[in-house]
């Protein structure tokens, strides 16, 4: 069954007042998403080996081969803004809830040292990418950042609970090449952290 681009939950003009415009959500999830979705779609066609795979399998058994880069770079993406989309709703930010904002607080020492990790890991990404708060293999959250398609999930670093996308076209129509900006507005206004916390709870 082919992939398919998951519906917004919310509308494209809904992050406008918090800093993400329409246009961006337009372009970003209706044109950038897309994309990835049909080329990955392309690519299972012709190969039979990734029929009736899993988005997950299709990750983790492309990972590392140069001969699936692209079959990696199209399922890591669509990976990666499935779960990114719900990480933010209207009016986020704000206050953590409890449970998460005490996990937080006792893996970094503060909520507001995980918030400099988690820009700063944004920051450095050289290029393309993301940044991402992960709940390791020893069960602490972390802080890691990605090249281009990449996740953790492929990466082995632990299980994402918050992604932010990098790229340019995340954030270029509304700070222009100010990426530092837009991850503080991100984590101050755009963050849906109840969704964090159910993730948090999975994992």
């Amino acid at each position: 069954m082919a992939f398919t681009l998951p519906s917004l939950p919310y509308s494209h003009d809904a992050l406008a007042a918090s800093g993400m415009c329409q246009e961006t959500l337009e372009l970003h999830h209706g044109k950038h998403h897309q994309a990835y979705v049909t080329a990955l779609n392309g690519f299972v066609e012709k190969n039979a080996a990734l029929q009736g795979k899993t988005l997950d399998e299709i990750v983790l058994m492309s990972y590392g081969k140069p001969d699936m880069a692209g079959v990696f770079n199209n399922a890591g993406q669509h990976w990666n803004h499935n779960l990114f989309w719900p990480c933010m709703k209207p009016n986020g930010g704000g206050a953590m809830p409890g449970r998460l904002e005490a996990k937080i607080a006792a893996d970094f020492g503060s909520v507001d040292a995980f918030k400099e990790a988690f820009k700063q890991a944004g920051i450095t990404q050289f290029g393309s990418g993301w940044a991402w708060l992960v709940v390791g293999r020893d069960g602490k959250l972390a802080t890691v950042k990605t090249p281009n398609g990449s996740n953790p999930v492929a990466e082995g670093t632990g299980t994402p609970i918050l992604g932010v996308d990098v790229w340019e076209h995340s954030y270029y129509l509304d700070f222009r090449n100010r990426r530092p900006d837009y991850l503080t507005n991100f984590l101050e206004k755009l963050v849906n952290w109840e969704y964090v916390d159910s993730l948090l709870a999975k994992a």
